[in-house]
C-alpha cells in the first residue's frame, strides 16, 4: 500500500450512508464508475459533482481515495447523475489551481455530513485530488 493522506470514512458512512446516498440525494449525489487500477473490475462510488464557472469537477475531499487513484491510472469512467449515464474522461487539476475549487466545494457541500470537518482536518490543497470532468468523445 502506498503512503497517502486519506481520512477513511467511519463504518456507518461506508456501509450504510454511501449505499443510501444515491437513493435519497439524487439531486446532489452522482455515481462514479471507474476501473480498478489493480483488479480491472468496475468500482462504483457516490460523488458530489462540483459545478464551478461553467466546468464540472470531482473533488476527493477525504484525500487520496481509491477512486482518485483509479482515475489517475485510467482517466475514463461513467457518471450517473439523476438517472442519466454519461461516459466521461477526466484531467487532474494542478495543486496550484485547487484552492478556489476547494472553497467552492466547501461552500456548496459543507453542510453535508462530514464534508466541512474533513476539509478542516486536511487543509492542504495537495491532499485533495481534483479532476476536471469532460464528456468522452
Amino acid at each position: 500500500m502506498t503512503d497517502r493522506t486519506y481520512l477513511k470514512p467511519p463504518w456507518m458512512q461506508r456501509h450504510v450512508g454511501n449505499r443510501l446516498a444515491p437513493l435519497f440525494g439524487r439531486s446532489v449525489v452522482s455515481r462514479l464508475a471507474v476501473r480498478g487500477r489493480r483488479s480491472g473490475r468496475e468500482r462504483t462510488v457516490p460523488v458530489a459533482v462540483l459545478e464551478h464557472e461553467g466546468e464540472r469537477y470531482l473533488v476527493s475531499y477525504r484525500g487520496l481515495s481509491d477512486w482518485a487513484l483509479n482515475l489517475r491510472a485510467a482517466p475514463e469512467g461513467r457518471l450517473v447523475t439523476r438517472g442519466r449515464t454519461e461516459n466521461i474522461t477526466t484531467e487532474e487539476v494542478p495543486e496550484s489551481d485547487r484552492p478556489p475549487l476547494l472553497a467552492a466545494y466547501r461552500e456548496r457541500y459543507g453542510s453535508m455530513p462530514t464534508v466541512s470537518a474533513v476539509l478542516t482536518a486536511l487543509p492542504d490543497p495537495a491532499d485533495h485530488p481534483v479532476f476536471l470532468v469532460r464528456p468522452r468523445p
